[in-house]
């Protein structure tokens, strides 16, 4: 066991033991190092904290759609929260028209016995069909032009069960946080909106729509104007109608 450490007498055989002990998974069960993808591996060494706001996103999300049993998410990137959803759900499909995103999952997800999938898909295309319970998409719309934001965002409620039942979630960052972005940020978000164009956009389609804040890794319920970021989670699907 001694071999394992640092050549030190400081600490005791005993606790030596037990660090053996509380780390004896990875190790018994040859469990394998988990890659991150490039761009995530860029983002951790460029802006670290933006990766504890992306997970606290996801577990916002896993907590609003814990039990369900088939999930879909449009814009999975590189799967980097998907384990997060995945753990409180039956299983879960990642969606990225960015081949390379998806390649990347698959490849470094493959090794792993997870509730995962993952398929290219442009949502702009149609919808993914696979009889949902839920479906959620994070700091997609965004990146939607205006003018196809309604095609997106039937092709999303297509993509849920043939019922009125289901959940959609829908995350962006706000109007109001753009003065802020960085230039790169900026170029790409070409359709962000303030919670009351969110709420008025998921209307056309849902019944419920509950919005949620968030500024760094807080959720909250707070001034809406004063929000980084704004989550919009939609239930009872409104009945298809003519032009909708």
């Amino acid at each position: 066991m001694n071999n394992n450490f640092f050549k030190s007498d400081a600490s005791s055989d005993k606790i030596k033991e037990l660090h053996v002990k509380s780390v004896e998974d990875t190790y018994s069960n040859n469990i394998k190092r988990f890659v991150l993808g490039d761009n995530t591996s860029r983002i951790l060494l460029q802006d670290p904290k933006l990766l504890l706001f992306v997970l606290s996103r996801y577990k916002f999300v896993s907590k609003m759609i814990n039990g369900s049993s088939k999930v879909l998410e449009v814009g999975c990137q590189e799967g980097f929260g998907a384990v997060v959803v995945a753990d409180t759900v039956g299983h879960l499909h990642g969606v990225d028209f960015f081949a390379p995103f998806i390649s990347s999952c698959n490849e470094r997800f493959s090794s792993y016995n997870l509730n995962l999938s993952f398929d290219n898909h442009d949502m702009l295309d149609g919808p993914v069909h696979g009889d949902f319970d839920a479906v959620f998409s994070l700091d997609v719309i965004e990146h939607i032009e205006k003018n196809t934001e309604e095609i997106f965002m039937r092709n999303i409620v297509s993509s849920l069960k043939d019922t009125t039942g289901g959940k959609v979630i829908i995350g962006t960052p706000t109007l109001e946080s753009q003065k802020y972005a960085s230039k790169n940020s900026k170029i790409g978000h070409v359709n962000c909106k303030t919670g009351d164009e969110l709420i008025n956009l998921c209307s056309k389609y849902f019944h419920n729509i509950f919005l949620f804040s968030m500024n760094d890794e807080v959720v909250h319920t707070g001034f809406l104007p004063m929000s980084h970021y704004i989550f919009a989670v939609c239930s009872e699907k409104k009945i298809e109608k003519k032009g909708l």
